[in-house]
């Protein structure tokens, strides 16, 4: 939530001098967010995303940002740089597995919105592939007058030849579907089409899908998401499509999944039924149009199909039964859905977690973080096919990747034992590798130059010790000659969040617009993440939150304590659920900080589940109108936390006016609250590119270019 907000109501109040007759003046209290449900919100007008109110309010305070951050004479020089590495022909295009094809998005400064194409395997390898387009975005763009950012394409197996392909007007999570024929190179006349939503379609076969989507009033949960799933054939009419499943719109959401053995063959035809955001059932869909649930724990990540079994990894305890013996949360488990038989694959050590597992034709390829430092590891299943209750019988090699790297899986093809995976560090580049599953045989496919000078810097893992003894693992990527007197310009990076783990990864806008400069960044593994399995997760969850911003500020003051830096040259920054833990920070600590960066943030916790798809994290963070959540909740609700004459350090805060999943009226309002309080704020709002903010290179590198001229004003100047 991969990885991926605010709001303003009656206009910019200002303090009020009121001349009182025979009096001296006075001012008064603006009017300010309350943590009373009853209470009016001062500036919900923001939350009207489209008002030509809130956009006009959104003008002008994009005009004042960039006259204070693009006038900067470092702006253009950043800009150029970033622009640089986002369009450079060096980097590696991103494979994945197209029938017996490479396939890639590629944008560079000639495609800016993008071309999806292919290559041989044989082409992939060499330094100069012969690609052949498929769809050339930008042209279909410009002929529909969208602007179109793929999103990825479900193509019917084995052939491969009809894909569902997802188009996003504005790079947002609502999309188009659209039936798109790889071998004529041209979308499928009278094919398969469904409008723009927040949707969902599998194949069954080549006439039949199981789609979920808004199918009109009162089919999509208070997230925004569908809770009907319908059986559409060819042709046919939306309107006369079965309905396979109806789930609640108290779910987050309901769709259907199709799983094939390796020769492309239906093996199950399932129903993801979504009752909380890590709370899953899985329903097998029977051939008379009946569900059975599967005997599988509520909080489960499903990793795919293989040899007639289910991968997963149960999120919590996996109680014995008369089919299998119990498993520990966040172990890898092989589950058969016709029997209820299930086998231990991997149980993570006590410092390990699943970061990723991805199926190819025969095996399960693992991505195991073991203290925050990556290893990939293919298991194989025994051959006589499931054993007894008692489980056993899965083989393993851990393959020989270089020691001290990040890796991560970034293709797996069904149809055969072929995978690829990325290697980097913050300093190392990006290397990706080809791996053959079946013989554990790695070769290094392509590597990226490097796009920055990191010579003259090191990485270290420390850890600090957290408020309630914790002990929270970081990342400090710093100059070899730091000076340890606290003159280090820092900035650290977090989340802690939704079982997601941050690990080392090479980022060139990083390195080339701040390390190369002399300054420092810090990674910090908070819990909240997922870094250390389940566990590490969940002692961050709802009542608990305080604990990852404790962790935070106990990275900050160990970095202070080593001299690294001090709090003159320190500064944070975090995007989406990260808004949480900088806003947060900036406010319980404001001492702590000079520069604070938030990015598409999450900060009205106490209405965040009333807008776009906060309803669907209420297991994170709870349920803002239950009063007994509310109470807690409101301790990390930085909205309501804005006090009059404290002294805040100066945010920058930025959005995207067509992110759909976590609310721009989150950063509008507490821009605008700090208005009224007369404290310093910047902020800035790009009206293209979603929740991810980087749908346009161009765009992409002037939001990097903004984002280090504000952190050079505040920690270097």
């Amino acid at each position: 939530m991969t990885h991926q907000t605010h709001w303003f109501i009656g206009g910019a109040l200002a303090l009020a001098t009121v001349l009182m007759a025979g009096a001296a003046p006075c001012q008064t209290t603006p009017a300010l967010p309350s943590t009373d449900p009853n209470t009016p919100d001062p500036f919900a007008w923001l939350e009207d995303i489209h008002s030509p109110k809130a956009l006009a309010w959104v003008e002008d305070e994009n005009k004042r940002t960039a006259a204070r951050l693009e006038t900067d004479p470092r702006y253009q020089t950043f800009h150029q740089e970033a622009l640089a590495i986002f369009t450079s022909k060096a980097r590696i295009p991103n494979p994945g597995f197209l029938g017996h094809d490479i396939d890639n998005v590629w944008q560079d400064d000639t495609h800016v919105k993008g071309l999806w194409r292919r290559t041989t395997p044989a082409s992939y390898r060499t330094k100069d592939p012969k690609w052949e387009t498929l769809i050339d975005l930008d042209a279909l763009s410009k002929t529909e007058g969208k602007n179109w950012i793929f999103k990825g394409a479900n193509c019917l197996a084995p052939e491969e030849r009809l894909c569902l392909v997802r188009l996003s007007n504005g790079g947002g999570d609502a999309v188009e579907i659209r039936e798109f024929d790889t071998r004529t190179k041209a979308f499928v006349p009278d094919g398969f089409h469904f409008d723009n939503g927040k949707q969902d379609a599998s194949w069954i076969d080549k006439d039949t899908l199981l789609v979920s989507r808004n199918w009109g009033p009162g089919t999509t949960t208070q997230s925004g998401y569908a809770f009907i799933v319908k059986q559409v054939k060819r042709g046919q009419p939306l309107d006369q499509a079965k309905v396979v499943f109806t789930g609640s719109a108290k779910d987050v959401s309901a769709s259907g999944r199709v799983f094939r053995d390796a020769k492309g063959k239906v093996a199950l035809v399932m129903i993801g039924h979504t009752t909380g955001f890590f709370t899953n059932d899985h329903l097998t869909l029977n051939p008379d149009g009946s569900t059975t649930r599967l005997e599988i724990p509520g909080k489960n990540s499903l990793r795919g199909y293989v040899g007639g079994r289910l991968i997963v990894t149960p999120n919590e305890a996996w109680p014995a039964n008369d089919h299998h013996p119990a498993f520990k949360a966040g172990a890898l488990v092989a589950f058969d859905p016709a029997t209820g038989a299930a086998q231990l694959i991997l149980e993570p050590g006590p410092t390990q977690t699943i970061d990723e597992a991805r199926v190819t034709r025969d095996r399960v390829i693992v991505s195991l973080l073991d203290n925050v430092n990556g290893v990939i590891e293919v298991y194989a299943p025994p051959a006589g096919g499931p054993k007894s209750k008692n489980g056993g019988g899965w083989t393993h090699k851990r393959l020989a990747f270089p020691k001290g790297l990040a890796l991560g899986i970034r293709a797996t093809d069904r149809s055969s034992d072929r995978a690829f995976v990325a290697s980097e560090s913050f300093l190392e580049p990006t290397a990706l590798w080809s791996v053959d599953a079946r013989t554990g045989a790695i070769a290094k496919v392509k590597s990226l130059p490097a796009l920055f000078d990191g010579s003259k810097d090191v990485t270290e893992q420390h850890f600090a010790t957290s408020k309630d003894g914790t002990k929270v693992p970081y990342f400090l990527v710093r100059p070899k000659g730091l000076k340890y007197d606290g003159s280090t310009p820092t900035v650290m990076f977090g989340y802690g969040g939704f079982l997601i783990s941050e690990t080392p990864s090479y980022r060139p806008e990083v390195g080339k617009l701040w390390l190369e400069r002399g300054g420092a960044y810090v990674l910090a593994n908070i819990r909240g993440g997922g870094e250390y399995g389940p566990a590490w997760h969940e002692a961050a969850l709802r009542e608990h939150r305080q604990r990852a911003f404790d962790d935070f500020d106990a990275i900050a003051h160990d970095l202070f304590q080593r001299k690294v830096t001090s709090p003159r040259r320190f500064g944070i920054y975090a995007r989406s659920n990260g808004g949480v833990l900088t806003t947060v920070s900036m406010t319980q600590h404001p001492e702590d900080f000079n520069a604070v960066v938030v990015e598409s943030p999450l900060i009205d916790m106490l209405r965040y589940n009333h807008l776009s798809a906060g309803a669907s994290w209420m297991a994170e963070y709870g349920d803002p109108d239950k009063p007994e959540d509310r109470a807690f909740i409101a301790q990390y609700s930085a909205y309501t936390a804005l006090r009059p004459g404290a002294k805040y350090p100066e945010p920058y805060i930025t959005t995207n006016t067509e992110d759909d999943r976590v609310h721009p009226g989150h950063p509008r309002k507490f821009a605008a609250e700090l208005k009224a309080l007369g404290d310093p704020y910047l902020y800035y709002e790009n009206t293209f590119g979603g929740h991810a903010n980087d749908a346009d290179p161009e765009l992409n590198a002037r939001r990097w270019a903004r984002h280090y001229v504000y952190l050079d004003q505040k920690l270097v100047d």
